[in-house]
């Protein structure tokens, strides 16, 4: 019933999960990206958070810096919600779906890296929040224009060679996408990369690898 045209980067339609008119579904690559989100999801459930160690520099003095309880919970929660987006993202066949994904794994790592009480990664956590909410006009126009060029949404038909999807569409969903807080641009946020309460903060790397894997074969395929 369902057949997705075989782009040589999804790979055949292995399964589908209707939703009325919103089909999701799995390919070899959207599986592996699955999996890959899966196992760093229910880590952040069961692990604990590790101490960072620091180092004072020019001796051999190191202090370590306990997680709070609170911390904990509310990290683990942010980073389960993050994980669930991921998957979400993932497997949308639908743009719209896919960019509200995108903008719930921005808010989700905003609040994994605020809840560090230091000056210097609360300072970075309120920038990252400033480009999230910018990256968002973009992200939704992007969906918005091919909406409007093309009448619909839905990947099953926005991936076939009849339907033209326009380059600025394309352009404004990656740039959406990547001001969301994604690879590459989090890295320049330094102390959000150091923050305490790994493997809760690993989360913010790993959705932000996926979903930018996930969008360049979205934007390839259209």
């Amino acid at each position: 019933m369902y057949e997705l045209v075989n782009t040589n980067i999804e790979g055949q339609v292995a399964a589908v999960i209707p939703f009325g008119d919103i089909v999701d579904y799995f390919t070899p690559y959207t599986g592996i990206l699955f999996i890959f989100a899966l196992v760093f999801t229910i880590l952040a459930i069961i692990s604990k958070p590790e101490k960072q160690v620091d180092i004072a520099f020019g001796g051999d003095a190191y202090y370590t810096k306990d997680i709070s309880v609170k911390q904990m919970k509310f990290q683990r929660f942010m980073a389960t919600a993050c994980g669930l987006a991921t998957m979400g993202g993932i497997l949308s066949g639908d743009v719209f779906n896919f960019t509200l994904f995108v903008a719930m794994i921005g808010i989700a790592n905003i609040g994994i890296v605020s809840s560090v009480k230091n000056k210097h990664i609360l300072d970075n956590a309120y920038e990252y929040g400033i480009l999230a909410m910018i990256g968002t006009l973009p992200l939704f126009a992007g969906a918005a224009i091919i909406l409007a060029a093309t009448g619909t949404l839905s990947m099953w038909i926005l991936f076939t060679p009849g339907v033209t999807v326009p380059l600025v569409a394309k352009l404004l969903l990656i740039i959406g996408v990547v001001a969301e807080g994604m690879a590459p641009v989090y890295v320049a946020k330094a102390e959000i990369t150091r923050a305490p309460g790994a493997p809760y903060v690993l989360m913010v790397h790993v959705s932000s690898l996926v979903m930018f894997l996930r969008a360049i074969e979205i934007i390839i395929s259209m």
